[in-house]
């Protein structure tokens, strides 16, 4: 079960990953047939429930092309954590981690025994009971990757960085700007974020970790990847599909 994302950013290539609100394995199998590395199911901010992630997983695996799903969850609860890898996420991103303890909660929830305490249950990806390949991997090819997105967590950066397990960082810059008194937006160029980002950057680098951020256009992704992050998201799939049809209504207007 190598982890194809995992992979790619060893190797220091980007990662161009999807975001998916539209709770529907048809709109997941369009998505997945369009070039991403990599499509995260949103049950944090999108219209998704656990069945809903269940069918986008499944429009994924349809599409035949080894694409890598991922999901956020929508709050650093071991429930809801066990479930979605059982299910079959290759990378958890969890939002709102702001201190070491709940870093070290998040690594529990993701880890089989003896680094961390995730039940043994894999319902989708692996026989239930059975001691086999997934389970001899899980822990080396799960995604852990917490949201640095409050002034609280910029503060206890290095710290969470060096929580063991912990992959690597997945920057909300809506809220992170929100935290700092800024219009809660995508595609920051505030100086003061500007530096936040250049610090992240150089943390994880040294640590052997990497940095994900997620943005509003392609275009300014580019420069996030030409700063060094290793994982871009763009928009979300309702926000794409809402860009696509007004640029198509503009040109007929």
């Amino acid at each position: 079960m190598a982890n194809a994302v995992k992979d790619a950013i060893k190797a220091g290539k980007a990662v161009v990953n999807g975001w998916l609100a539209i709770p529907s394995g048809f709109s997941a199998e369009v998505m997945a047939q369009v070039g991403f590395d990599s499509l995260t199911v949103d049950l944090q901010h999108g219209v998704q429930d656990y069945l809903s992630m269940v069918a986008c997983f499944q429009g994924m695996a349809a599409a035949g092309n080894g694409i890598t799903p991922m999901v956020r969850v929508p709050w650093n609860e071991p429930g809801i954590i066990g479930k979605v890898l059982d299910a079959g996420a290759y990378g958890v991103i969890c939002p709102m981690v702001n201190t070491v303890e709940e870093a070290k909660a998040l690594v529990y929830s993701c880890r089989y025994p003896p680094e961390g305490g995730r039940s043994n249950g894999p319902i989708r990806v692996g026989m239930y009971g059975d001691g086999g390949p997934y389970q001899q991997s899980a822990n080396k090819e799960i995604l852990v990757i917490p949201m640095i997105e409050t002034r609280q967590a910029v503060a206890n950066l290095s710290a969470i960085l060096d929580v063991p397990g912990i992959d690597g960082i997945y920057v909300g810059p809506s809220d992170l700007g929100f935290s700092y008194g800024m219009v809660p937006k995508l595609d920051r160029d505030e100086p003061e974020i500007m530096a936040i980002y250049d610090t992240m950057l150089r943390e994880t680098k040294k640590r052997g970790q990497f940095a994900g951020i997620h943005n509003g256009t392609g275009a300014y992704a580019k420069k996030m990847v030409d700063l060094g992050f290793k994982l871009v998201t763009v928009a979300n799939d309702s926000g794409l599909m809402m860009m696509g049809a007004k640029a198509q209504i503009a040109a007929i207007r």
